[in-house]
């Protein structure tokens, strides 16, 4: 079944002491362009995040926003530099052996010295890591599916009501079409009578002139064309990414319409030509939602 393109998800999943949560945000698109955003140690993995993003979602522009924390509070892990704490243990010493100052080095001091105490990147596992994030991807992906899945629902619902719409417009078109040469005779005829008057018109040249405007205002191979471009659209229904082949079919069908419009030569007709692209306007606006 047919999809829209809109969609939100989000996901998470817990590595060891890490959690990696994922956000994908999905809108129309004429191709499928992915933005990804993610800290650096997750850098490694944006072509399979963006090949698993257009595997299932297919089209749209999709962003894709990914955190990692630490559980523990914090992705930082202090540590402490031996050599150099060791060096200012001397130099305090020196200094207090060289000016003959009382007291002992005290960890206090120590400390408050510059680079004595630090703080390192907690490293992780490249592929728990990359399980952890893939894992998140997929739940965000879900969430993104199961909202274009119901907007699909409510898109075909209203697509089957403007087909609808689209085929009575056609069957009033379909009946109209075969009169309009017969009226035209009609009103012809009169028009010689009271242009010749006491003479009767030359009924062969009636003839000729009848079926030279119904040779020019037949439209029957373009409803039978309409006809069957629907056909196709209803077909497409079925499809889980159509929107392209949708789209190429409104042009084809708004084609039709402007081709019967200019050869029917009948105000009702032209009424409801009017409608059939009013009414694939709306279809054209309403699939470019469509994956």
């Amino acid at each position: 079944m047919i999809k829209s393109m809109t969609g939100y998800g989000k996901g998470a999943s817990r590595c060891a002491d890490y959690v990696v949560s994922v956000e994908v945000r999905s809108v129309n698109h004429r191709f499928c362009d992915v933005g990804i955003k993610a800290p650096r140690t997750l850098l490694f993995l944006e072509s399979r995040i963006k090949k698993c993003i257009g595997d299932r979602l297919r089209r749209g522009k999709i962003d894709v926003f990914i955190n990692q924390d630490f559980a523990g509070g914090g992705d930082l892990q202090p540590n402490w530099n031996m050599d150099l704490a060791g060096r200012y243990v001397k130099i305090f010493n020196q200094i207090k052996n060289e000016f003959g100052l009382p007291g002992e080095v005290s960890l206090d001091l120590l400390v408050a010295q510059k680079d004595v105490i630090n703080f390192e990147q907690v490293e992780v596992p490249q592929e728990e890591l990359a399980r952890a994030t893939e894992s998140a991807l997929d739940e965000a992906i879900d969430g993104v599916q199961g909202m274009r899945t119901a907007e699909g629902e409510a898109i075909l619902i209203d697509l089957n009501e403007r087909l609808a719409f689209l085929a009575d417009n056609l069957n009033v078109i379909e009946e109209r079409a075969p009169l309009v040469p017969v009226e035209w005779r009609e009103k012809f005829s009169n028009r010689l009578r009271m242009l010749e008057r006491d003479n009767l018109p030359d009924a062969q040249k009636i003839a000729q002139e009848v079926a030279i405007f119904a040779d020019r205002c037949d439209i029957s191979e373009e409803i039978t064309r309409f006809k069957s471009h629907l056909q196709q659209f209803e077909k497409l229904f079925a499809e889980e990414v159509a929107g392209r082949q949708m789209d190429f079919l409104v042009q084809e069908l708004v084609r039709e319409a402007n081709t019967m419009g200019s050869k029917g030569n009948d105000a009702l007709l032209s009424e409801k030509v009017v409608g059939l692209k009013a009414e694939l306007e709306k279809i054209r606006e309403q699939i470019q939602n469509v994956v």
